[in-house]
């Protein structure tokens, strides 16, 4: 079933290589080592590893940008007898070349760690895990330097499917957010960012008087994913126990997050409807405002990607966006003013009874840039690969991830102050409950909300409409995930 949450797993995965491509008119990137003039050997007594993945942050085909270069240097100036060259695989194809590679024994040293692949492709880290990082002080243990909510044998999605080992290591976090157009906040008079669906009202209409179109929307599908999620885990936290019958593995008990499964349970028991549910509708209400209060004739606006409404918000006109931490680059370089990011506004009781004042929730997730080692990968190379992948869950990466707005996956690494936001408060902690519904996996949310959005379709329409998508949503996920045969999926 397309759940806000299965887009959220999916754009974790993906929004992060969009940066580059989107501020650049998505441009084709061309493999290309770093430092290709080097015979491939090494200096005398040198270990060369290669490190290969998609470029994140801007449009070269040869380099992950200077910040990156200067982040190698360092480590080659602490390490001599190891050098480090980054090979930029094609977006439109790093996928296929990486999974290629490592099933016929040819990846480089170091790849990116979300293509598919088999657990005995690469290499386990538990045991590399279990033992100190030089690279940072006083540590006994390299997996303690890691934020335990985000990577860890606790954290589900960091292991393999097929060993349940930790197979990557992450340089940084994905997490999304608003930016916002600090100068237009202050010619609107908005003094700080929104933290009240009541302060984002009175933004929304201090922002419009200013001549800006408050939030920055396009025909993409990211703003109706991230809104509609954002607005209904707010209005259904106060289910988690009533819905919460599974644990993360599909089995009867409880988990932190109350998971697709047991949605699907409460919708195919009756006991979350479009119709009996009454945060359904007053989630639909939410969502239409936030809509409103964005860019004019929204559906013909060009995909802004991992930014929405790229080109509205870095020219000026918008003034709030949704993005990630990966935009940070672009943004930077193409808006000519100082931008800073904030969490989705808190839906209080003072903007709805239905509430019971939850924050507003996201997280971030270790979908960011992370990397592995190949099985094929043997005696000093592999050393050597150890020593880059601890080196970057040190403090050395703290330059790297200021110039690259990149959040900090280690402890005491602290965000750059552009995108500090995107983890602020309750914002940067996982949401209790997935989100309502869309429809069928493969629909877009566009597809559900589009008429609804839009002024097209009234709220009475929508709701039966809406349950007729989860309907057969429900009935297709108890297909693929082979449910039928337990009591509730009859």
């Amino acid at each position: 079933m397309n759940t806000p949450s299965t887009h959220r797993r999916r754009a974790a995965a993906s929004v992060a290589l969009l940066a580059a491509g989107v501020a650049a008119g998505g441009c084709g990137l061309l493999g290309t080592d770093r430092k290709a003039g080097s015979d491939g050997a090494g200096g005398q007594g040198r270990v060369t590893i290669t490190l290969a993945g998609p470029n994140q942050w801007n449009t070269s085909g040869s380099s992950f940008g200077p910040a990156w270069e200067a982040l190698v240097d360092a480590f080659e100036k602490r390490e001599p007898g190891i050098e480090v060259r980054t090979q930029v695989l094609p977006l439109d194809g790093f996928t296929q070349t990486i999974t290629t590679q490592l099933a016929a024994g040819t990846a480089p040293e170091l790849v990116f760690n979300q293509p598919p692949h088999k657990a005995h492709e690469v290499h386990a880290l538990d045991a590399e895990l279990d033992k100190p990082n030089p690279y940072v002080e006083g540590n006994r243990k390299w997996l303690d330097v890691f934020k335990k909510e985000y990577f860890g044998p606790a954290v589900s999605k960091a292991l393999s499917k097929e060993s349940g080992k930790l197979e990557y290591i992450p340089f940084n976090l994905v997490a999304i957010g608003l930016f916002y157009n600090k100068d237009a906040f202050a010619k609107a008079g908005v003094d700080q960012p929104p933290a009240t669906w009541e302060d984002f009202r009175s933004a929304c209409k201090k922002l419009k008087s200013a001549g800006f179109d408050p939030v920055a929307l396009d025909k993409g599908g990211l703003a109706p994913g991230w809104t509609w999620e954002s607005v209904s885990t707010q209005l259904l936290d106060k289910y988690y126990d009533t819905w919460n019958a599974f644990d993360a593995t599909g089995k009867p008990g409880t988990a932190p997050t109350v998971t697709e499964k047991s949605i699907s349970k409460a919708i195919k028991e009756g006991k979350l409807t479009t119709a009996g549910t009454p945060e359904v509708a007053e989630s639909l209400k939410l969502y239409k405002e936030f809509f409103d209060c964005g860019t004019p004739n929204w559906t013909g606006v060009a995909d802004g990607g991992a930014t929405v409404g790229y080109r509205d918000f870095v020219s000026g006109k918008a003034a709030m966006s949704w993005g990630t931490d990966f935009a940070v680059e672009a943004l930077k370089s193409d808006a000519k003013f100082p931008i800073g990011t904030m969490p989705f506004p808190t839906i209080t009781k003072a903007t709805s009874p239905l509430s019971t004042d939850a924050p507003a929730r996201y997280g971030a997730s270790v979908g960011g840039t992370s990397y592995m080692i190949p099985s094929t990968v043997k005696g000093g190379k592999y050393a050597a690969t150890i020593k880059f992948l601890q080196f970057m869950s040190s403090p050395a990466v703290k330059p790297w991830l200021d110039a690259t707005g990149g959040l900090p996956a280690t402890e005491g690494v602290e965000p750059s102050p552009e995108t500090a936001g995107l983890l602020q408060g309750e914002w940067g902690k996982p949401f209790r409950v997935t989100a309502l519904p869309g429809g069928p996996e493969g629909t877009s949310f566009r597809d559900v909300f589009d008429g609804y959005l839009l002024g097209k379709r009234p709220l009475e329409e929508e709701l039966p409409d809406l349950q007729k998508w989860w309907d057969r949503g429900i009935e297709a996920g108890i297909k693929k995930n082979n449910w039928g045969d337990e009591d509730w999926a009859k």
